[in-house]
This record gives C-alpha cells, sequence and structure tokens, in this order.
C-alpha cells in the first residue's frame, strides 16, 4: 500500500496502465480451481478482458482525462473450495506483488468462510422434488464474480480509501454468512443460483449439519451424496421418505458425528438397531409411526450413550431397551404386549395409550428405574393400585404422575410422598377416600381431578399446592382447601356443589360461575382480588359477610354476583371494593353500600329495588332509573358529577349529598316533592343540569329553592303543572336553556316577563311544544326575545300564522315597544334577531309563514315546517337559511324562497305543482337535495327541468324512479 498506486491507476491523456500478469493471473485462476468441479476454468480468461473493457468505459464516462484515475481492486482467485494457499501468490508476477501484499492484508481482517460447492446438485436436483430446477450452470459473462470491485475514486494517492474499499469487500462474505444463517435449506438452494460468491456461502456446512428431508423424496444415492459432502452433520430428518431403513443405515455408516436422527413412517429392520451401536456420537433417536422388524422377533436397543429415545405409534411384538445413559424414553400409542428396560438412569417414561401393556408388563418395566422422576401412564386401563403400590417402592424419586383414564385406581393404598404433579382425569375409582392418600403427598403443587363421577368431596391441607382443577364432577358437593401457596382453582360444572372452603394466601382470583347448588362460600384469601359468582343461584345473604370488612378478602377490588336470584339484602361495607355488579339479581329489595372506594356498579334488572344507600362511596356517576319501585335513596358521594333517576316513579325520599354534582335527571320522579329539591339544591350547589319533566309534585317552594345553584343553565320542566314561572325567572338568573313541553296550565301572560321584563337576559333556547300560548303572545315573545337562537313551538294549536312582514298598524296593536318593520327609521334602529333554528313541525292551525328581510333573521339556519297541514303560503327571504322541511304540507300551494344559501328542501306529499317548485328553488343557487316524493302534481320525468332551473342539485328524490 506504501508503493506507487501508479500499478493500478490510469496513465496521462486517458491511457489505461494496467500492470498485471494476465498470463499468471491465468495460471493461478487455473492452479485453484484444479480441485473444484471445473465449471469455471474456461471461463476465467474471458472474464479479464470483460473487466478491462468495463474499465476503458469508465474512463471514457469520466472524460479519459488524467486527472480522472480510476482505482481498480482485483481479486483472480475464483476459489470454490478450501483454504488459499502460499504456493499459489508465487505463481503471481513480481509486478503484482503490491496487489498481492494488499490482498494478503486484505484476507486477514476476518475469519475465513470455508466454501463447499453445491456443484453436486447439479444431478441431485432433478430427482429431489422439494429442491427443484435450483442450480443452472452460471453464466460469468453475464454474472461477473463479486470478488471483483471496481472503485471510482477522485485521489488516487489515498491509500485509507483503496484499504476501506477492500475491507468492505471482504467483509461481505462474514455478512452473507450471517445473513444465510436465517434460511432454510430450500431457500438456501435457491440463493445458490444468484452468483458465484452466493454460491459459496450457501454450501457451507454450518447450513447443512442439519439435514431435514421430512415428507419429501430423495434417494438412496443422492442420501448417500449429501453424506459424503457433508460428513460433519449432526441431524438427520428422513420422516416420511420411502425407505427409511436404506436411509437411515446409510446415516449411521456415513455421518459420524451424528446427534439426533428422526425416521418414521415405514418400516426398519432388525440391522438398523444392531447397526446403532456403531453410531458413537448418537444422542436422541426418534422414530414415529413405523413398523420395527419383520412383525415377529423381539427388537433389542442397545447403545451407549443415547439419551433421549422417542418410539411413538410404532407397531412391534416385543422390545427390549438397553441404554445406561438413556434419560427420555417414550413408547406412547406402540402396540406392544411386552416391554423390557434396562434404563438405570431413566427419568422420564411416557407409556401412555399402550392398551396392550398388561399390567404386569407396567409394573416390570417402571420398576426397573429407580431414578424414574416423570411417569405418564394415562390410559392404561389395566394400571391397577398394586402396580402403583410397587412404583411408590421402587420408584422413591417420582415427583410427575399422569394415571388419567385409568378406571382401576383408587389410590387408597398408595403413598408417593414426593409427588408434586398428580393427573387423574375421568379415573371412576377415585372417591373421598382416596384423598387420604393424596393428602400425603405433601409435596404435591397441580392436582388435577376432571370428570371424577364418583368424588363427592375433597378435603386437602398441602402447603405447596398451586394449581387444583375440579372440573365435571358430578357429585362433587364439598370443597375444603388448606393451601398458602395455592393460586389458582377451576372449579366449573359441579352440579352438586354446595360449600366451598379456601384458605390461601396467593389466590388472586376466583371464578366460579353457574355453580347453582352452591349456598356455603368461606374464604381466607388475604391476596383475592377478583371473585366471579355469575350464575350461583343458592347464595344467600350470608354471602356479604365473607366480602366485607373482616370477612377474609382484605384487599377485594372487584365483586360479580350477576344473576344471583336467591339474594334479598345485600349489604357490602369495604375499604377495599371497587367495582360492584348486581345485575339480574331480581329478588334484590334491599342495597346498602358503604365502600370509600367504591368507582363501579351495575343494577340491570334490579327491578324490585325499593331502598337504597350510597354512603360513602366514590362513584362518579349512577344511574338509578331501572329500578322502577325504588322508593327510598341515600347518596353521599363527594366525586359524582351525573346522577340519572328517571323513571324512579315511586321514589318519595331522596337524601343526595354530592358537592360536585353537575347533572341531576329526576325525570317521571311523580313522587318527588319541594322538601326533596330543596335539600338536594342546598348539599349540589354546583348543578348545572336539571331534569324535572314530569315531576308535578314539585310547586313554587322548590323552584324557589333554585337560587342555591348559580351554574344552573339548562331546566326541563315539561309535562308538569306550573302555572306561574316567577320563582325560576327571579333564581335562575344565567340560565341558557328553559324547556316548557306540554305545560298546559301556564296562561298566555306567563311569560311576560321574558320579553317585557328582561328575565332571564342569557336565555337561548326555549322549548314551548305542545303549550296552550295564544297566537297574540307567541308573536310577542318571538318580537321580543330577540337573544334566542332555537324555539320549538311544535304542535301549538293556538298559533295561526307566523308573518313577521305586518305593518306599522299592526305592530302597534301588538305593542309600541317593538316599531314598524316597513318604517325605515326604526329597522335601522332594530337589532338583529340571533334566531338560528325554528321548530314549528305539526302546527294543525298555521296557515301562513311569512319572513321578508325587514325581519332581520340573518342567522336563521334551519326551518321546520313539517305536518302542518292547513299550512297554506311560505314567503320566505333568509339569507343563511340552510335547512327548510315543508313535508306533509297538504294545502302548500305558494312557495316563495330568497334562499341563495338553502342547500336542502323537503317537499314530501304536498300539493304543490311543478311550475310553483321551479320558480321557488330558481334563486337556490347552493340547492344540493330536492325531495319531492309523494307529490301527486309532479311528475319524475319532468326533473331535467328543474335541474335546469337549479344546475346546483346534486340529490333528487321522487316516489318512482330516482335520477
Amino acid at each position: 500500500m506504501d508503493s506507487d498506486d501508479s500499478e493500478l491507476g490510469l496513465g496521462g491523456a486517458g491511457e489505461l496502465g494496467l500492470q498485471i500478469s494476465v498470463e499468471n493471473a491465468k495460471g493461478k485462476d487455473k492452479n485453484e480451481n484444479s480441485d473444484s468441479d471445473g465449471e469455471f476454468d474456461d471461463k476465467s480468461e474471458d472474464l479479464l478482458p470483460w473487466m478491462i473493457n468495463d474499465v476503458r468505459s469508465r474512463c471514457v464516462d469520466n472524460g479519459g482525462s488524467g486527472s480522472h484515475e480510476v482505482k481498480m481492486d482485483v481479486n483472480l482467485n475464483l476459489r470454490l473450495s478450501g483454504e488459499p494457499s502460499s504456493s499459489n501468490s508465487s505463481n503471481i508476477a513480481t509486478e503484482t506483488e503490491n496487489f498481492d501484499r494488499f490482498d494478503h492484508d486484505m484476507q486477514n481482517k476476518r475469519p475465513k468462510v470455508h466454501s463447499f460447492s453445491l456443484d453436486w446438485v447439479t444431478n441431485f436436483e432433478t430427482e429431489i422434488h422439494y429442491l427443484g430446477p435450483l442450480h443452472e450452470e452460471v453464466d460469468d459473462e453475464n454474472l461477473p464474480d463479486s470478488s471483483v470491485t471496481l472503485d471510482n475514486a477522485e485521489n488516487k494517492n489515498d491509500p485509507l480509501q483503496m484499504e476501506d474499499s477492500g475491507v468492505r469487500m471482504d467483509l461481505t462474505d462474514d455478512l452473507l454468512h450471517m445473513v444465510f444463517t436465517f434460511l432454510e435449506h430450500m431457500d438456501l438452494c435457491r440463493a445458490a443460483r444468484v452468483c458465484r460468491q452466493w454460491r459459496d456461502a450457501s454450501s457451507h456446512e454450518d447450513f447443512w449439519r442439519y439435514l431435514n428431508f421430512e415428507n419429501h423424496y430423495i434417494s438412496v444415492q443422492q442420501f448417500e451424496d449429501m453424506c459424503q459432502r457433508y460428513p460433519n452433520a449432526t441431524s438427520v430428518n428422513v420422516y416420511g421418505t420411502p425407505t427409511i431403513h436404506l436411509l437411515a443405515m446409510k446415516a449411521l455408516s456415513s455421518l459420524r458425528n451424528l446427534e439426533v436422527l428422526t425416521l418414521g413412517k415405514g418400516q426398519l429392520g432388525e440391522t438398523f438397531f444392531q447397526a446403532l451401536t456403531d453410531c458413537h456420537m448418537l444422542k436422541s433417536l426418534t422414530i414415529d409411526d413405523a413398523s420395527l422388524g419383520n412383525g415377529n422377533q423381539e427388537i433389542v436397543i442397545y447403545h451407549d450413550r443415547l439419551h433421549d429415545l422417542q418410539i411413538v405409534k410404532c407397531r412391534v411384538i416385543r422390545i427390549s431397551i438397553r441404554c445406561p445413559q438413556l434419560e427420555t424414553l417414550s413408547l406412547k400409542r406402540s402396540s406392544m404386549p411386552h416391554a423390557f428396560l434396562n434404563c438405570p438412569l431413566l427419568r422420564e417414561l411416557d407409556i401412555a395409550s399402550c392398551h396392550k401393556l398388561s399390567d404386569a408388563a407396567i409394573r416390570a418395566a417402571t420398576t426397573s428405574c429407580p431414578l424414574l422422576e416423570s411417569l405418564d401412564m394415562s390410559n392404561c386401563s389395566c394400571v391397577s393400585d398394586e402396580t402403583l403400590q410397587e412404583i411408590a417402592r421402587a420408584c422413591r424419586h417420582l415427583r410427575i404422575l399422569d394415571a388419567s383414564y385409568c378406571p382401576n385406581i383408587s389410590l387408597e393404598s398408595v403413598r408417593l410422598q414426593m409427588l408434586t404433579v398428580l393427573k387423574l382425569h375421568s379415573c371412576e375409582g377415585i372417591t373421598s377416600a382416596s384423598m387420604l392418600a393424596i393428602a400425603s403427598s405433601y409435596m404435591l403443587e397441580v392436582l388435577e381431578l376432571d370428570n371424577c363421577g364418583l368424588l363427592a368431596s375433597v378435603s386437602l391441607e398441602l402447603p405447596r399446592l398451586k394449581n387444583i382443577r375440579l372440573v365435571h364432577c358430578r357429585k362433587f358437593a364439598d370443597l375444603n382447601l388448606r393451601s398458602t401457596l395455592l393460586s389458582s382453582i377451576t372449579v366449573s360444572n359441579c352440579p352438586s356443589l354446595q360449600r366451598i372452603s379456601i384458605i390461601s394466601n396467593a389466590l388472586k382470583k376466583l371464578v366460579l360461575r353457574k355453580q347453582e347448588s352452591l349456598k356455603t362460600l368461606a374464604l381466607q384469601c388475604h391476596s383475592l382480588q377478583e371473585v366471579d359468582l355469575t350464575e350461583c343461584e343458592s347464595l344467600t345473604d350470608s354471602i356479604c359477610e365473607v366480602f366485607s370488612s373482616g370477612g377474609g378478602c382484605p384487599v377485594l377490588r372487584s365483586l360479580v354476583l350477576d344473576s344471583c336470584e336467591s339474594l334479598t339484602t345485600v349489604s357490602f361495607e369495604s375499604t377495599s371494593l371497587v367495582s360492584l355488579s348486581l345485575g339480574g339479581c331480581r329478588a334484590l329489595t334491599s342495597l346498602e353500600l358503604k365502600c370509600p372506594n367504591l368507582e363501579h356498579v351495575s343494577l340491570d334488572g334490579c327491578d324490585h329495588l325499593q331502598t337504597a344507600s350510597f354512603s360513602p362511596v366514590g362513584l362518579r356517576s349512577l344511574n338509578m332509573g331501572i329500578c322502577p319501585k325504588l322508593s327510598e335513596l341515600h347518596i353521599e358521594a363527594p366525586l359524582m358529577v351525573s346522577l340519572e333517576l328517571k323513571g324512579c316513579g315511586v321514589l318519595s325520599e331522596a337524601s343526595i349529598y354530592c358537592p360536585l354534582l353537575t347533572s341531576l335527571d329526576a325525570s317521571f320522579c311523580s313522587q318527588l316533592k319541594d322538601d326533596c329539591l330543596s335539600a338536594t339544591t342546598s348539599s349540589c350547589p354546583v348543578i348545572e343540569s336539571l331534569v324535572l319533566m314530569s315531576c308535578p309534585s314539585v310547586g313554587p317552594d322548590g323552584l324557589s329553592s333554585l337560587h342555591c345553584l348559580p351554574n344552573l343553565i339548562f331546566l326541563d320542566l315539561s309535562y308538569t303543572f306550573l302555572v306561574n314561572l316567577q320563582p325560576v325567572f327571579d333564581s335562575c338568573l344565567y340560565l341558557k336553556v328553559l324547556k316548557l313541553q306540554a305545560c298546559k296550565y301556564l296562561s298566555d301572560t306567563s311569560l311576560e316577563p321574558l320579553y317585557k321584563g328582561g328575565a332571564l337576559p342569557a336565555l337561548c333556547e326555549l322549548d314551548l311544544s305542545y303549550g296552550t300560548l295564544c297566537q297574540l303572545a307567541i308573536e310577542e315573545l318571538l318580537a321580543g326575545c330577540k337573544n334566542l337562537t332555537h324555539v320549538s313551538l311544535n304542535g301549538c294549536v293556538n298559533m295561526h300564522d307566523l308573518d313577521w312582514g305586518l305593518n306599522s298598524d299592526r305592530l302597534s296593536e301588538v305593542g309600541t315597544f317593538y316599531g314598524s318593520f316597513d318604517s325605515s327609521s326604526s329597522s335601522s334602529l332594530e337589532p338583529n334577531r340571533l334566531l338560528q333554528i325554528l321548530n314549528c313541525v305539526g302546527c294543525p292551525n298555521i296557515k301562513k309563514v311569512v319572513i321578508p328581510p325587514t325581519a332581520r333573521c340573518f342567522d336563521l339556519s334551519s326551518l321546520n315546517l313539517s305536518l302542518s297541514s292547513n299550512l297554506k303560503e311560505v314567503d320566505l327571504s333568509c339569507c343563511n337559511l340552510f335547512f327548510l322541511n315543508l313535508s306533509n304540507c297538504n294545502s302548500l300551494e305558494i312557495l316563495k324562497l330568497d334562499c341563495p344559501r338553502l342547500t336542502s328542501l323537503f317537499l314530501q306529499s304536498c300539493n304543490i305543482d311543478e311550475e310553483t317548485v321551479e320558480t321557488a328553488i330558481l334563486h337556490c343557487n347552493m340547492l344540493e337535495t330536492l325531495d319531492v316524493r309523494f307529490c301527486p302534481k309532479i311528475s319524475p320525468l319532468s326533473m331535467s327541468t328543474v335541474r335546469t332551473a337549479c344546475p346546483s342539485l346534486k340529490r333528487i328524490f321522487t316516489s318512482l324512479a330516482p335520477t
């Protein structure tokens, strides 16, 4: 790197100076490829001219001047296998000494990756289906070797740049090797087709230590070729391949480092098991779904170093296993009547579903393994208690036992003191008497007793028990558990269960759903946080003592008692309870909660609740409207902001202390009186919304107490018998919304303080629907209260006209206070109306609606006059009207619209004709939606003329066909 760089640079005037001996380079290339498949021997001769031409072309692109010199790092060592030797470098000419030294330094910058050629696959690929045509011949002219790197540099005298370039090129193999570690064999074969470098990298033996041909076709010759090329493979899987016996024999004889062998779905002869002894490194053998031997002789498996043996679902007459180092053995689902074991170090044995093994055979096999720790004998129906006794005596280290589906065992005389896991699913012999034997296993941690049909009671005191399962035990009635470490209990579908007693310091969640017979529950669980007793129909009121303070669950946070229909009086006093659900408790009549941290309560379906006390609670909202029989209510909730009593029709006594309450809905509380309302307003001073709809017992005294609510902005007194609204005008100075629907006892002068006395100056929304005010009172109200933005006059039978175009004489009759709309001098002094929404739905006597510009309704955006059957004339001049509904106005004849911003016009079931509609919408330049369905005088075929009259229309709805 310290020598002159001109050896690899360009001469002046664009001349290319490449002082490398081409002949020696060719010789070196051929020498290094002599041990390979020879695929690229003739290609390298054509590679160098290609490189020189490529460099010339780059020089021409750069202008060919001496100032644009090119450095070129060339490595012509097209190695396909093996390490580069020092003798190869001696073949290079002396003028390339600096280049070789650079290449040598470059090679020492990383651990070399030993490449193995995949040329064997040219024949192998045609027969192995899962590989397919992966390795095709690589054309070097079109796909150059990646070891050739061209680097254009502005400064040819920068050795660090050349060194960095070499490092980047050199690290490519290492990085590629790292990436290829994530590929499967099939992907590696595909990658080998990309280029020479990828072929070498993908053939590295690190990727082929596990030869997996599971469920794929491979011939013996192909497999032998694989074993020869990768003799260091440690794992082979030929499960589901043809001729597994021959392939397994080849693996045993060719792979001396073989540690894991998996095979199955075929037949293995006796010679295979004899050859196992010669494979000294084998540690794990798996045979799945195979026939062993010829079906008559005994199969002997002998190996000194075998640690794991899996013979699953195999067919054999007799098997003998002599493996002194064997630790794990599985004979699961294998059909063998005899099994002899000589495995002194065996720790795990699985003989599940070995139906042909006799009781004596199982006893002999298991007792010969004194270090046995785990035994799975499930579905061995012939196992008896005598066998378990022998196992308990011989295998004193046994910790895990699965004896599920063994109907002949009862465990009454068996003592397995070191057991930690015991599974007894569907054991018909397990009864309450078996619990004495189980109790002797003081190390027991997991106990499963599902489907033990004769089990009536479980009473255990096991200090280490953590998990117990009792599912579908039809006679199970009593559960008594004492274990400080108990953390999981699964009890389900035990229809006879009546009593449960649990003592535990680790249990956090208890779920006992649909235990219809459960009556008694005793808990001493200091870590219990969640309890679900849904549909435990037999639980009585005594359950409240369990979950109250001092009941044994001091940190309980969530309690679900949904559909516990035997509960009548519920009383909880707890400082930890956060959530309580009593949905569907239809027999509940009394509820008392003293839970200061309670945040959520559900009372859906408690339709017989009569008295309720929440004092104190941490609730933020409460809905008692679903309790129609509630007559007495006491609430002390310092954090509550919303209370709904809608529908509590018999509520007569209510004590509500909620200093942060902002919304109270007492709709249809017909028994709520003035004293109750006064007490509530006094204790809840920040109420902003108060709904007293259909509260006929509220009178002037109650309304006078509203002065205690300085923040009140919404008041609903609809459907009441009020006669005088003066208490409202005097007390609610900041009221914004007042609803007086169907207040039929109000006189025509009841609202005079609004438009004559200036009462409720902040009022912007007024609802007088279905009232009895006369025409004059309505006109005076609309003329005088110019601050109203929302007015509803739905169903007002005394309203005949809405004509704001009256002359000065008529206005003088209404009141000189308002002045004349026609007088230019007076109109200029009139303030603009703030009205935005006006609803006059279903006013049967209204005939005429006229709103001229002099009415100054510049903010009116929505007008609804639908269902006004006698309405004949509508004349509107509103510059900001967007929505107009005249549907079902059957008498409508005259329609004049000067509404340039109208977007929606509804004329359903109107007798208006086409010409009137076209004339009306002529100046509605922003109209988008027109609804003329069920208009008998408007034909759907004439909609084209309507579109011509109003080009902005996007949607026209007709009764026959949309257009």
